[in-house]
């Protein structure tokens, strides 16, 4: 029994090394092609990149909560959502998502695009570490919110807000945004204009995430809506 233990944690360790060594190897092709500083570059000098002090609080809070609770605390990959996952695989055989965090998801959407790889998700590992060492927590949150999905050929929050409700960014109300933040997660089954049922109930699930991470108690949430 030990030797088979011993067997499979060598072949284990194996793969490990040959995914890692796979993922070094598609990172620095990606970044040999346009290095992490120019890419960002090119996206904040677009005529439609809004800093985050212009992006309404209600934004900022709800996506957060909704894509990456632990976004201000971790170094870019949450080991505590993995293990939560892990978790669950063993105890009842489902896989279950929301591992990815919002450094992960920048990642993906700025070299490595959402076609499932395993080598990829290697390389995306390595862009983190690059991604959280050259910019700080704020400059993350800003650059993913504008050039996230957010349906309707909206890509970035100026072109949500301007498009679904023909106002700036820093204007939403906690009603819009709550609405617009559940987008992303399925541009193609909540974007308002053939889906806005589906993205009235997602926003429901972006509220009550509001609540349960205690950034809104539910008293401060009616207040809000009945102000609108």
């Amino acid at each position: 029994m030990k030797k088979f233990i011993k067997w499979m944690f060598s072949i284990i360790l194996l793969v490990f090394i040959i995914l890692t060594s796979l993922g070094f190897v598609e990172y620095k092709k990606a970044i040999s092609e346009i290095s992490l500083k120019d890419k960002v570059a090119e996206i904040q000098a677009r005529d439609d990149y809004v800093e985050i002090e212009d992006i309404s609080d209600y934004v900022l809070k709800a996506t957060v909560s909704t894509e990456d609770q632990r976004f201000y605390s971790h170094s870019g990959v949450d080991f505590i959502a993995y293990g939560r996952i892990a978790y669950v695989l063993l105890t009842t055989g489902e896989l279950s998502g929301g591992g990815s965090t919002i450094t992960q998801q920048l990642a993906k959407n700025l070299y490595f695009g959402y076609e499932p790889s395993i080598i990829r998700k290697f390389a995306e590992f390595f862009m983190v570490h690059d991604i959280e060492s050259q910019y700080d927590k704020d400059t993350i949150l800003e650059i993913y919110l504008n050039i996230i999905n957010y349906g309707d050929n909206h890509m970035g929050i100026y072109q949500a807000s301007e498009g679904y409700f023909g106002k700036e960014p820093k204007d939403l109300t906690f009603n819009e945004a709550t609405l617009v933040v559940g987008i992303p997660q399925s541009p193609s089954n909540y974007q308002l204009s053939d889906h806005a049922e589906n993205a009235y109930k997602r926003q429901q699930a972006v509220i009550q995430t509001l609540i349960d991470t205690q950034t809104f108690s539910e008293d401060e949430i009616k207040e809000l809506m009945d102000s609108e």
